[in-house]
């Protein structure tokens, strides 16, 4: 079975034979596929200066089985100039997706969730409510998303109580402000916001452990950019 020319993202890349790569690609209308590219002869630089992240690709493949076959591609932008730390989190983008969605799932959405957020690294100020606002995004679309906004009993939360998260079950009220989040940082993050070194503190603990299950116990190589920078 053959595909149309569809939009793509390279995430990641590793050597499978002296003349082939192996892809980890997020598909427009698809979502991650694992494909096989053959890069030898006259073209080979060329191809291999296109498979770069953060380039959007138009993408040709084939394969009725996991395994796709890139068989044409060429670029359809020039890639995102991401430098510095914006770079360090593109990789963390790429990573955490490739990582955390699962293969030749059907994920609506998940292209442009990740192109949108891709997109607003290249021009934010300040990349953490952009790394946030992606985890938590990314960890509903896959089923795994939490409601800021009430807790486990279904009332609104209030900004003035505290409140522990409970797995499976969500936020339920506690008097031990050490254990919990206060209401007006759930609030915050209900809206995405993440102006406040309070709400980013508790955003960031949070999204690792939500997102913990889905990564395993390998750690994430682009985590290990930001240390000491």
């Amino acid at each position: 079975m053959h595909s149309d020319f569809r939009q793509a993202y390279l995430l990641h890349r590793r050597p499978y034979s002296d003349s082939q790569l192996m892809l980890n690609m997020l598909v427009d209308g698809i979502g991650h596929l694992t494909m096989l590219a053959r890069i030898k002869g006259k073209q080979s630089l060329k191809h291999n200066a296109h498979l770069q992240p953060f380039g959007l690709l138009l993408s040709n493949y084939a394969g009725r089985y996991d395994l796709k076959y890139l068989n044409k591609f060429e670029l359809a932008a020039s890639p995102l100039q991401l430098t510095g730390k914006r770079l360090y989190c593109g990789f963390y983008l790429n990573e955490l997706t490739y990582r955390a969605v699962p293969c030749n799932e059907p994920l609506e959405g998940m292209f442009e969730l990740y192109q949108s957020h891709l997109r607003a690294l290249e021009q934010c100020h300040d990349v953490e409510p952009v790394l946030r606002s992606y985890e938590f995004q990314l960890l509903s679309m896959l089923g795994f998303g939490l409601e800021f906004d009430y807790d486990a009993n279904g009332e609104p939360i209030e900004a003035s109580y505290t409140y522990q998260y409970i797995s499976e079950l969500g936020f339920v009220r506690t008097d031990q402000p050490e254990l919990g989040f206060a209401g007006s940082i759930l609030l915050a993050m209900a809206e995405h916001d993440f102006t406040k070194p309070a709400v980013r503190r508790s955003a960031k603990h949070l999204s690792r452990y939500l997102l913990k299950p889905l990564l395993g116990h390998k750690a994430l190589k682009s985590r290990e950019l930001f240390i000491s920078r």
